[in-house]
């Protein structure tokens, strides 16, 4: 028997998850979206527990450029391995890619538990895991967003992205949070140790999955790892307008106004608020992200003028981290720090449902790994970036000049794609 559309479940005045979020109530797509909640929140621990844990090993006066050198390692992986892990989400089975780089996920946070319990004082060992980290995640994210739409029909698909950033805002709430506690009062080890454990729970609900589709192709479209489907890719994205123009507003959002690097600065040194409240800043974004998300969960499908929405929430974003830079009051600096994650899961959303509807099942793969440089190099990047600034003007000059950036970049992007402003439902 088929399952019910969502107009028969509301006409006949279903529950709760038939009428909000219907696309739960396909097994594949539960499964996956329960173990990546579990991961994501593992994931984002070992992303703030990292920046603390470097903190630690440098001089006070070394703290800025040491931290941003943290999204530089992160950013290179990503940008050498972005097309190899598109072709290959694209020409090999997704599911059987994302239990791999769950595995090698796993194992670089127990290499980081090491370094923390052997009371290893080096610098560059972290480093090195940071960018083995991000190796994986390279290879995830082509195959998990991509295997996303193959899991739910296309009519549920708007609220499996909204539902899927509503579970990722969630982990970020949680994770650094837990981070911080962790890191308070035992050890930065047991983050990491925390986030191998929550790689075991994404590999069981990838196993538990059953009748995956493959995917799908059409006449002439590239299967393999060559060159040929690599510009094949490359030819899509950059003749796509609104693709292209969604993923430099992303990039150039995110790295002007990455303030995530600096945070434990401002913790520290700035706010005087220590370990827990660090976690608590780091979370703070994610805390406005998930009201953000979730209300998207229901406004995703009646918004009509979402090319707007996304613009404006864009420019939200950026007004935020100026007020951000100026605050030295630390409620006032997490109000603000939420602020930001609410629009940025705005944009985020109609972002992801641009790129997803847009795109072909076969491309899609290849498409997601440009997009991560972009969607991952961006921040990263905007770590160095502040990290530099920070190093020769201060924490502070650095995120307000960041937040400007933002608004400035924003709208040169409209201004060289009307079509962008113009987007509808």
């Amino acid at each position: 028997m088929s399952e019910p559309s969502p107009a028969d479940a509301r006409r006949e005045g279903g529950s709760w998850i038939d009428r909000h979020t219907p696309a739960l109530r396909h097994r594949n797509f539960r499964l996956l979206w329960l173990g990546l909640l579990a991961s994501f929140t593992g994931s984002f621990m070992q992303q703030a527990a990292i920046l603390w844990h470097v903190s630690l090993l440098v001089a006070p006066n070394e703290k800025a450029l040491a931290l941003g050198i943290v999204g530089l390692v992160r950013v290179i992986p990503i940008i050498a391995l972005s097309m190899l892990s598109g072709m290959a989400a694209d020409a090999l089975d997704r599911r059987k890619l994302m239990m791999a780089t769950s595995i090698g996920g796993g194992a670089v946070a127990l290499g980081l538990a090491a370094l923390s319990f052997c009371r290893v004082e080096l610098l560059w060992p972290v480093y090195v895991m940071a960018a083995l980290g991000a190796a994986a995640s390279a290879f995830d994210g082509p195959a998990r967003n991509s295997l996303l739409p193959m899991l739910v029909p296309r009519e549920r698909l708007p609220n499996a992205v909204s539902l899927n950033t509503a579970m990722i805002q969630t982990a970020a709430v949680g994770g650094p949070a837990l981070a911080g506690i962790l890191i308070a009062n035992v050890n930065v080890g047991w983050a990491y140790i925390a986030n191998a454990v929550s790689f075991a729970c994404i590999g069981v609900g990838l196993a538990m999955m059953k009748d995956v589709p493959t995917t799908t192709r059409t006449a002439g479209a590239s299967a393999d790892m060559s060159l040929k489907s690599a510009l094949e890719g490359l030819r899509f994205v950059f003749t796509s307008p609104m693709i292209r123009s969604s993923m430099l507003l992303d990039f150039f959002a995110t790295f002007f106004s990455s303030a995530t690097a600096l945070l434990p600065i401002f913790a520290q040194d700035i706010l005087h608020v220590g370990a827990s409240g660090y976690g608590w800043l780091y979370a703070a974004p994610a805390v406005g992200a998930v009201v953000g998300s979730v209300a998207m969960i229901r406004l995703t499908d009646v918004i009509e003028r979402r090319g707007p929405v996304l613009v404006w929430a864009v420019a939200a974003y950026g007004v935020a981290t100026v007020v951000f830079g100026f605050s030295r009051m630390f409620w006032i600096s997490f109000a603000c720090l939420a602020a930001s994650g609410l629009a940025d899961s705005v944009s985020m959303v109609i972002r992801n449902l641009i790129r997803q509807l847009e795109t072909p099942d076969e491309l899609r793969g290849r498409m997601m790994g440009i997009n991560m440089v972009f969607f991952m190099g961006g921040p990263q990047l905007g770590e160095l970036e502040a990290g530099l600034v920070a190093n020769w003007r201060g924490a502070a000059f650095s995120v307000v000049s960041g937040g400007l950036g933002c608004l400035a970049a924003a709208g040169a992007v409209v201004a060289a794609t009307p079509a962008l402003w113009r987007y509808r439902r």
